[in-house]
C-alpha cells in the first residue's frame, strides 16, 4: 500500500455530535434487544446438555480469531496500514453479530445454540473485548515495529465495560424477560425490530462517510480485499474447527457463521464514543475496516446461507432416492 493511499485512508475522520453518537447507541441496543427477543432460558438447558458445541463455538469466537487475526494482520505486514490492522484486531475482539442468529435460521441450522453462543459471548464482552484488544493490539504495535511512533494502547476498562454492559447487557437482560414474560410481545415484536434496527445501522455507516465518499472511493479496493481475507478466515476457523471435532451438520453451520459475523457496530461505538484513541494519530483505517466489516458480513453471512441451504437441499433429495 502507498504512502498516499494509506494517507487518504487514514484522513477519514467521523465527526458526530452528541445526537448522532446517541442515536447509533440508540440504535445498536435496540438490535440487541431484538436479538435477546427470541432467547428462552429452556433454551440454554437444552443446549448445554450436550455442551462440546458450545464450548467449540466460545472457542474459535473468543480464542482462535483474535489468534489468527494477529496472525493474518503480520502475514499481511506492509501491505496494509498500522490502522487497518488495528480495525481488524477490533473487529476480532468483538462478541457475535447480533444477525447471526437470522443467518442460523435461513441455514436451517441449529437456532438454539446459535442464540446461546451469541447471548454468552455477548454477556462476556464486558471482559474479552478489551483484553484481547488490549493484548492483540499492543502485541502487534511492538511486532510490527511502530510502537515508537504511536502510543502504546491503554485501555480504560471501567469506561469501556460500562458502555459494553449499557449497550449490550442491559438490552440482553430486557429481551430476554420480555420473551419469558410478555411471551405475545416478543412475538411481535421480534422480527420488525431487527429488520428494522439493522436497516437504520447500516443507514447511519452510509450518513457517517457521506463526507469523506472521495477518500473511501479511492481506498475501497485495499479495503474490500483485506475484509474479505479476514472474514473468509473467520468463517473457515469455525467450519474447519468444528469439522475436525466432528461436531453434527447443523452445529458446524452455526459455529461457522457465528465466528464468521461480528458485532462491528461495537467496534464503531468504541471508536466514535469513548476516549480510547484520543491519543492516537489520525486512524481512519480503523473505522473504515470496521463499518465495512458491517455491510460486508450481512452480504457473506447471506451467501454462507444459501450455499447451507443447497446443501440441505442435496441431502434431502440424497435421502430421498434413497429411501425411494
Amino acid at each position: 500500500m502507498s504512502p498516499q493511499v494509506t494517507s487518504a485512508l487514514d484522513s477519514i475522520s467521523v465527526t458526530l455530535n452528541a445526537g448522532g453518537m446517541n442515536t447509533i447507541n440508540i440504535v445498536l441496543a435496540f438490535v440487541m434487544y431484538g436479538v435477546a427477543l427470541g432467547i428462552k432460558p429452556s433454551m440454554f438447558k437444552k443446549v448445554f446438555s450436550s455442551p462440546k458445541s458450545v464450548i467449540t463455538g466460545m472457542c474459535c469466537q473468543m480464542i482462535l480469531l483474535p489468534l489468527f487475526t494477529f496472525i493474518l494482520t503480520l502475514i499481511f505486514g506492509k501491505s496494509i496500514s498500522w490502522t487497518m490492522a488495528m480495525g481488524m484486531i477490533l473487529v476480532a475482539s468483538c462478541p457475535g453479530g447480533n444477525i447471526s442468529n437470522f443467518m442460523s435460521s435461513l441455514s436451517r441450522a441449529n437456532v438454539e445454540l446459535s442464540v446461546s453462543l451469541s447471548a454468552i459471548s455477548t454477556a462476556l464482552a464486558v471482559l474479552t473485548t478489551p483484553f484481547n484488544f488490549w493484548f492483540y493490539g499492543n502485541a502487534y504495535l511492538k511486532v510490527a515495529s511502530v510502537a515508537a511512533d504511536i502510543p502504546s494502547l491503554s485501555i480504560p476498562l471501567g469506561e469501556v465495560a460500562k458502555t459494553i454492559f449499557i449497550l449490550l447487557g442491559i438490552p440482553l437482560v430486557a429481551g430476554v424477560l420480555t420473551a419469558q414474560y410478555l411471551p405475545k410481545v416478543a412475538k411481535v415484536l421480534k422480527k420488525p425490530l431487527q429488520y428494522a434496527s439493522i436497516v437504520f445501522f447500516l443507514a447511519m455507516v452510509v450518513l457517517s462517510f457521506m463526507g469523506n465518499l472521495d477518500a473511501f472511493v479511492k481506498c475501497i479496493k485495499y479495503i474490500f480485499l483485506v475484509v474479505f481475507i479476514h472474514n473468509l478466515t473467520a468463517l473457515a476457523i469455525g467450519y474447519y474447527t468444528s469439522g475436525l471435532l466432528h461436531l453434527p451438520w447443523k452445529d458446524r453451520k452455526t459455529i461457522t457463521i457465528e465466528t464468521g459475523i461480528q458485532n462491528s457496530g461495537l467496534g464503531l461505538v468504541l471508536l466514535l464514543g469513548t476516549s480510547l484513541f484520543k491519543d492516537f494519530p489520525p486512524h481512519g483505517g480503523m473505522l473504515v475496516i470496521t463499518a465495512w466489516w458491517g455491510i460486508w458480513h450481512i452480504i457473506s453471512g447471506l451467501t454462507v446461507s444459501g450455499i447451507f441451504g443447497m446443501q440441505n437441499r442435496k441431502l434431502v433429495n440424497k435421502r430421498l432416492r434413497k429411501n425411494g
